[in-house]
């Protein structure tokens, strides 16, 4: 299968928003794959602090592990629980600027549609998760990264089984 005839529905948002419990969901509802967020695994062995140079290498993860399931992808239709401007997100945050590999990666790959999780689950403590104050403030990071690149995108919201239903009623028009 071409990967430029697969429609490639994006989960993001900040942390402890149900991303990848939605993602799953999703992808199981429509019958395709889901593309996990490569970050978590890489994280979940790294005994240290992380830095720019993993934050490149998360980056190079998530683009292969999202091409290498394209050929997977089942009705057309690719779920991303997460994407690489998670990476810009986190490098700009953490490290004050993105490597030019990153930011010119992201005006070339294209998703057909980006659910921008709400902020309104509460907070699950995660020892991968860093920042449970400062969701509203990444909330916004967001918007304003997904408005610069045009992004189509929709916020989702919704307690228990509702948000997975918004969900499904934003992709209907792709399944």
């Amino acid at each position: 299968m071409h990967k430029d005839s697969i429609v490639k529905i994006a989960v993001v948002g900040p942390e402890s928003t149900g991303k990848s419990t939605v993602a799953r969901n999703l992808a199981n509802h429509i019958g395709t794959v889901c593309v996990p967020e490569y970050a978590r695994y890489y994280c979940e062995g790294l005994n240290r602090q992380y830095t720019l140079q993993d934050e490149v290498n998360m980056f190079y993860g998530q683009l292969a592990l999202e091409d290498a399931l394209v050929p997977l992808a089942k009705q057309n239709i690719l779920i991303c629980d997460t994407t690489i401007l998670t990476v810009k997100i986190w490098c700009d945050h953490l490290f004050g600027d993105t490597p030019k590999e990153v930011t010119n990666e992201i005006r070339s790959r294209e998703y057909d549609l980006y659910l921008l999780m709400d902020i309104d689950l509460p907070w699950q403590d995660d020892p991968l998760r860093d920042f449970p104050n400062d969701r509203a403030h990444f909330m916004e990071i967001w918007k304003k990264e997904l408005d610069a690149i045009s992004a189509k995108y929709t916020v989702i919201s919704g307690l228990d089984g509702k948000r997975l239903e918004n969900a499904l009623a934003r992709c209907s028009r792709y399944y």
